[in-house]
């Protein structure tokens, strides 16, 4: 059952409401009709089932029966923050890391990224990526909406890591391997990737300065869309998630 997302502000007495594409998707696409079921979330990790009352393309009225908190939610706070890519790659990784169970993306700028051109259209592409989040938290049956946070600079994205007990920085010239176990104690990580030519050595330096430690992916060059997906895996994996110790 495909999970939809509602606005707390929308509950009213064990009363839900959902309009716009939802419920035309509701009506039009599921076919959906009164006393079916809907499973619904509010997007930070409360999870609802209800039954139709009244469908229609504009509004789709719902008595909501359970209420609980999400099980599918990862105890682990990531941040994964990601250099400015070319064209549609970022639109793609916020898909998969959507499923992942990834907290929050921060997008930044670094000496070899592709930064957007011009206020508006950075405005325009921020809320592009946030409805490609709520998008893919439907079809992943998630619960808590990705934060999805606007581009910074890297020094910003250092100065942000400050309170972050593990701080992985991805580098093809790294040579240690994420074999050994990851250092830290607590469920907050924050994971960097570079752009599609790599960190310089200038900015891995300041990264470790900040507390960072330069990790490899691997003898192979990734493209910068598979690291990040890749790198947040394994540090879940490690950290206690996706069946990890």
């Amino acid at each position: 059952m495909q999970k939809f997302l509602i606005n707390k502000e929308a509950l009213s007495v064990n009363k839900a409401v959902i309009q716009g594409q939802d419920a035309k998707h509701i009506c039009k696409v599921l076919r959906l009709k009164p006393q079916d079921a809907v499973s619904m979330t509010d997007g930070h990790g409360t999870d609802f089932t209800g039954c139709i009352d009244k469908v229609s393309p504009e509004c789709v009225e719902i008595s909501i029966l359970t209420e609980k908190k999400s099980l599918t939610e990862s105890n682990l706070d990531l941040t994964l923050c990601s250099a400015m890519l070319k064209h549609n790659k970022m639109d793609e990784t916020i898909k998969q890391i959507t499923q992942l169970g990834v907290t929050r993306w921060i997008p930044f700028y670094c000496k070899r990224s592709v930064p957007l051109s011009g206020t508006q259209k950075g405005k325009k592409q921020i809320e592009r990526w946030q409805t490609i989040a709520r998008e893919s938290l439907k079809q992943c049956r998630r619960s808590c909406l990705v934060e999805i946070m606007p581009p910074m600079d890297f020094q910003q994205v250092l100065a942000f890591s400050k309170g972050c007990t593990h701080k992985l920085a991805f580098w093809e010239a790294s040579d240690r391997s994420l074999a050994v176990t990851v250092p830290g104690e607590n469920n907050k990580a924050v994971v960097l990737i570079g752009p599609e030519g790599g960190f310089e050595e200038e900015e891995i330096r300041c990264a470790v300065e900040s507390g960072f430690m330069s990790y490899s992916l691997g003898p192979r060059i990734l493209r910068a869309e598979t690291a990040a997906v890749c790198a947040c895996g394994l540090i879940q994996y490690l950290l206690g998630d996706m069946g990890g110790s």
